[in-house]
């Protein structure tokens, strides 16, 4: 790809809640774009974008699927993301590589739990964004409520640059700001006719209005515009565009649309705001990373530079094995050559370049810089590495996942399906860096972890019917974790004779309840290297490391703990790496039982949407669950429940709710935090998982 083909590429990703829209606006601007010849539709499980055999039997999005399209002479590669809260490593791991989103939202609800989620992901790596509030043909759509709640629950400045004309059965087509101009769309040609015009009478005041704010917003990147408004001069839509779009690329402004991509209006303008205001790969800031010296560098999106690139999701494909997706920030890779593998310090050689249009594949020769597509034949190649030139290596960023927080247990049938089942397992962990699997030392069940219940139970369908795995899987469990209420000093002593040498190590520590180590411990040094000589202090952490995985209550990890090596004593020719491993460990479940131990679990964000006759009977059924109730707000006749619910109590939680609001209440979950438990509920758990209470936990 030449340089100046590079300002004509636009690596999008579609992100939103779940049901908002995603897929159904993707079939369309593939429609449009020419890439498909007849839309697919979600509902009926044709959708060219969800291939898997879930996804059209739930109509719901589980992976991420790339595409690539084109309109007006631009090359558009699209990422279209779940919306489900379980996946949303798949949503984090696209905005890792992408340059620009359309966040889509629901014209009725508006911003909903998982927006303000994938919203959040797209802050942390400073995406530009426009919106597409889609569905106005839905009774109780409301543009400007949406616009209202972008701008209050996202902390945006969302810039209306068109608007609808009608809403619910009424929605007819889009006034066009930019151009001052009315979008009416031809229902017999599916949308791809439409009429501009004048913008009607009744609108006229309305769309003036929105039209100024737009002005005025755009006036503050264009000191040329921002004169001729002033002057009340002429301003052509391709000024308000050029200042629109700096306003977008600087992440101060949201452009935001409408349409309902379902009954095909909207969708054309949406493409043409995805040229004019997000970014080519030229228009982000170089990628940092560091080279192997651990000084940071960085690469500009240059075909012709130095190789960079990142691996953002493996898949496996049963017609050409491992499938390895790859963003391209500088240089190219080409069919057949050797890459560097930085990360892990190995060379690898590309059998085969693919571009991916969902589950279909078209080789090519060479992927440049800007590009997104998937390499075939690497060995030791995962998600978060990076590839690069061996003479010009480059470690990038990886990707930082969210922890499981519920496990299930799953036995293969018979011996013959066990080695199936591991096989099975090992491939899914190397395409879902949420997914765990580990073997219970005491029973020796494989124990599966995931993000939710939908997220096991996709993962386990998988199992039965993809990879033919026959196998027993017990019900949900909760990943609690353990933790600390008070600060307590351990001492830690190690003294053995083996052969004729003796092993002796004396660490001692202090640990803490700390929230801000919520990726579980903190670490900190505070050792003289008097008291042991500084070789010795990575043995002393790699005891702790071990030791914090499993907790002295019933096993689980510990969480939200500070752990500070104070000291300890060395003697010369009888200290070793082993004994202060050991001691160190000694010292972690000394200071735990003084510490008064205590049982974290996972609590979940909730939020239900229910209509008034059964708002009593919803909140009661909360309560008896443990819920703290954080608000309850109207939203035209429906109710919003805000809520925090421990995960236990959320099981089977969605058939309860059916049967309570006779299917008309909805609702969304999602991790938060973890919490303390509950004592009596703790007392279950131990007695549960080791069948008596300790006595350091009696007192």
């Amino acid at each position: 790809m030449l340089r100046e083909m590079l300002k004509n590429v636009r690596n999008i990703g579609i992100m939103a809640h779940i049901d908002a829209g995603k897929t159904t606006t993707t079939e369309r601007i593939l429609f449009y774009t020419g890439r498909l010849h007849r839309m697919g539709e979600v509902h009926e499980g044709s959708a060219a974008m969800d291939w898997m055999e879930q996804e059209k039997e739930r109509g719901i999005t589980i992976t991420s699927a790339a595409t690539t399209c084109y309109w007006e002479k631009h090359r558009i590669n699209i990422i279209d993301t779940p919306g489900h809260v379980d996946f949303t490593a798949e949503v984090e791991r696209s905005l890792r590589v992408l340059d620009g989103a359309i966040a889509i939202f629901c014209g009725v609800g508006g911003v909903e739990p998982q927006s303000e989620t994938v919203w959040r992901q797209a802050d942390k790596y400073q995406i530009p964004r426009i919106a597409f509030v889609n569905k106005m043909d839905r009774a109780g759509a409301d543009f400007f409520n949406v616009l209202d709640m972008i701008r209050k629950r996202l902390n945006a400045n969302p810039i209306a640059v068109n608007l609808p004309i009608g809403s619910g059965e009424m929605f007819t087509g889009v006034i066009d700001l930019v151009r001052f101009k009315s979008i009416i769309y031809d229902n017999s040609a599916l949308g791809a006719k439409y009429y501009l015009g004048d913008v009607p009478e009744d609108l006229k005041e309305t769309a003036q209005k929105y039209r100024d704010k737009m002005l005025e917003e755009a006036a503050n990147y264009d000191d040329i515009l921002f004169a001729k408004y002033l002057n009340g001069d002429v301003i052509e839509p391709k000024e308000i565009v050029q200042a629109l779009r700096k306003g977008t690329l600087q992440n101060r402004i949201v452009p935001v649309l409408c349409g309902s991509a379902f009954k095909n209006k909207g969708v054309q303008p949406l493409l043409d705001a995805v040229i004019n205001y997000l970014p080519s790969p030229f228009d982000v800031p170089p990628v940092k990373g560091v080279n192997l010296k651990g000084t940071e560098i960085e690469r500009i999106a240059d075909p012709e530079g130095p190789t960079a690139a990142l691996i953002f999701k493996i898949m496996s494909d049963s017609h050409v094995g491992h499938l390895s997706f790859v963003r391209v920030y500088s240089g190219s890779i080409k069919k057949g050559t050797l890459v560097y593998n930085s990360t892990v310090g190995k060379k690898e050689r590309v059998h085969r370049l693919l571009l991916m249009h969902a589950n279909k594949r078209e080789d090519r020769d060479e992927l440049s810089s800007g590009e997104i597509g998937a390499l075939v034949g690497l060995k030791h190649s995962f998600t978060g590495h990076t590839l690069c030139d061996p003479k010009n290596p480059i470690i990038l960023e990886s990707m930082v996942f969210p922890e499981p927080v519920i496990s299930i247990t799953i036995e293969p049938k018979s011996k013959a399906d066990s080695e199936n089942l591991k096989t099975a397992l090992e491939k899914l962990s190397y395409e879902d860096p949420t997914f765990r699997m580990a073997e219970d030392e005491e029973t020796g069940q494989m124990i599966i972890s995931g993000m939710g219940e939908l997220h096991l139970e996709i993962l386990i369908e998988r199992l039965l019917r993809e990879y033919k795995v026959r196998a027993h899987v017990g019900k949900p469990q909760v990943s609690y974790r353990e933790t600390v209420e008070e600060s307590a000093r351990g001492h830690g002593v190690f003294d053995r004779k083996t052969g004729n040498k003796t092993q002796y190590a004396v660490i001692d520590i202090e640990i803490s309840h700390d929230d801000s180590a919520d990726h579980g411990v903190i670490i900190q040094n505070k050792i003289s290297k008097l008291d042991i000589p500084l070789e010795f202090i990575p043995a002393v952490e790699r005891g702790i490391q071990n030791s914090v995985k499993s907790g002295i209550i019933a096993g689980y990890p510990l969480h939200k703990i500070r752990i500070v090596l104070l000291g300890g004593e060395y003697r010369e020719n009888e200290s070793t790496e082993l004994a202060y491993e050991v001691a160190a460990s000694l010292a972690l479940k000394d200071a735990l039982q003084k510490a008064k131990p205590a049982i974290l679990e996972p609590v979940m964000a909730l939020e239900v949407s229910v209509p008034d006759t059964y708002l009593g009977d919803v909140l009661n059924d909360l309560n008896s669950r443990r819920t703290d109730i954080i608000s309850v707000d109207k939203r035209k006749d429906i109710n919003i429940i805000d809520g925090m619910i421990p995960l236990r109590e959320s099981f089977g939680y969605a058939t309860d709710l059916r049967s309570l609001s006779q299917g008309r209440a909805v609702f969304t979950i999602q991790f938060s935090s973890y919490e303390f438990c509950d004592k009596k509920i703790q007392q279950e758990i131990v007695e549960k998982t080791r069948g008596f209470i300790p006595e350091f936990l009696q007192n």
